[in-house]
């Protein structure tokens, strides 16, 4: 891994290109056992509850950062601030904290402090809030049709709290109520009116990953759209050549709003504050008192 992060920065002849991984806990883990420590689902630390849920989750994202901090990975796509609701897709579930926005929001900066503490800049998802699709985006295009009043109560309130961090993923997700014609990766009224303008977000804004079927139509033009959109970045994940190829030749250049994001967000990245590990594993291990890690 630190071999293939090693020469990624040689091939871009950038020291300080940012390499990201989805490194959640539970479900969602790209770095696994044996080679590396399996962390619970978001959901399983927050329900200890209290000034538990917090060591917790201080614990477990000061944990990951220092697994990522080791191989010279940057960006970990957590936390999820998504609120789920009552009959939505499990796709978000125990990746969520809490279906109490103020509780996602405090856990969630508590996720993003641990980061920061450990050399790794957090990115907060899916903004403006997946957690009321019906639909799983890796396979189709949810349609919300909520009210906006009631959006900016619940989905949208723990990314407005948290709008002062350096990352942020978009959602594949239609909101009918601000942009009827376009999921919100692709859409300027919500991402320029609502996250930009409404929660106040100025960091790096990435796309979740365009090659989900959630949207559709070359997937060339699925980049291009998005960072006329919007987007600083446009997220492409599934590794064929072929698109990527396809993709590389659809973006241009960084705009200069999107360097000064970036280059603010690294300015946020610190030398990781001392961490004794093993007292660390040992007191998320009493903590947790035998719970299922995933």
């Amino acid at each position: 891994m630190r071999a293939l992060v090693r020469e990624l920065r040689a091939t871009v002849d950038r020291a300080d290109a940012p390499v990201l991984i989805d490194q959640e806990g539970g479900r969602v883990a790209r770095l696994q056992p044996p080679h590396w420590r399996a962390y619970p689902a978001p959901a399983t630390l927050a329900a200890l509850g209290g000034e538990r849920a917090r060591e917790a989750v201080h614990l477990v994202a000061r944990l990951i950062a220092d697994d990522l901090a080791a191989l010279g990975i940057t960006v970990d796509c957590l936390p999820v601030l998504d609120v789920p609701q009552p009959g939505a897709d499990p796709v978000i579930g125990d990746r969520a904290y809490s279906a109490d926005p103020a509780e996602v929001a405090r856990l969630g900066k508590v996720a993003c402090e641990g980061l920061i503490e450990g050399g790794v800049l957090p990115v907060i998802k899916h903004i403006p809030g997946h957690g009321r699709a019906q639909v799983d985006t890796h396979h189709a295009l949810p349609r919300v049709t909520v009210a906006r009043a009631e959006l900016d109560v619940t989905d949208f309130a723990p990314f407005r709290a948290l709008a002062d961090m350096p990352w942020a993923m978009t959602a594949h997700i239609v909101y009918t109520a601000i942009d009827a014609t376009a999921p919100a990766t692709l859409s300027p009224l919500v991402i320029r009116g609502i996250i930009r303008r409404n929660m106040n977000f100025d960091g790096v804004l990435v796309s979740d990953d365009i090659s989900m079927n959630a949207l559709g139509g070359p997937i060339g033009a699925r980049a291009a759209r998005a960072l006329a959109a919007g987007c600083d970045l446009a997220l492409h994940c599934n590794g064929d050549l072929a698109e990527m190829s396809e993709v590389a030749a659809a973006v241009a250049r960084l705009t200069p709003e999107a360097r000064r994001r970036l280059n603010r967000g690294e300015g946020r990245r610190r030398v990781p504050v001392p961490l004794d590990r093993r007292a660390a594993e040992a007191r998320l291990d009493a903590m947790l008192g035998g719970v299922a890690t995933a």
